[in-house]
């Protein structure tokens, strides 16, 4: 793949689901990991990996605070409180 403008990077990180960005992460590792690349390419590799990673470890933050605030109900029952990372400063 020598051509810069991949499908993938018209992709926005930030619409992605935990899912779609760890494969595509995987996906651009295994190329960095084989080499022969342009730098050109190195790089943009390296930046979308960087936004990838971090798009990861968002979706994972908000999904252990999700697990955090699952609160015990009087009938044994859980219920999950619905809150995002964001808020997690105002909750402490």
């Amino acid at each position: 793949m020598s051509d810069l403008a991949s499908p993938e990077a018209a992709v926005d990180v930030s619409a992605l689901s935990f899912d779609e960005a760890l494969l595509e992460l995987q996906r651009t590792v295994a190329e960095l990991e084989q080499g022969g690349l342009q730098l050109e390419r190195s790089i943009a590799l390296y930046e979308r990996g960087v936004a990838l990673h971090e798009r990861c470890a968002a979706l994972l933050g908000e999904a252990e605070l999700r697990v955090q605030k699952l609160l015990e109900r009087s009938s044994g029952a859980l219920e999950a409180a619905e809150i995002r990372a964001a808020d997690a400063g105002d909750q402490e």
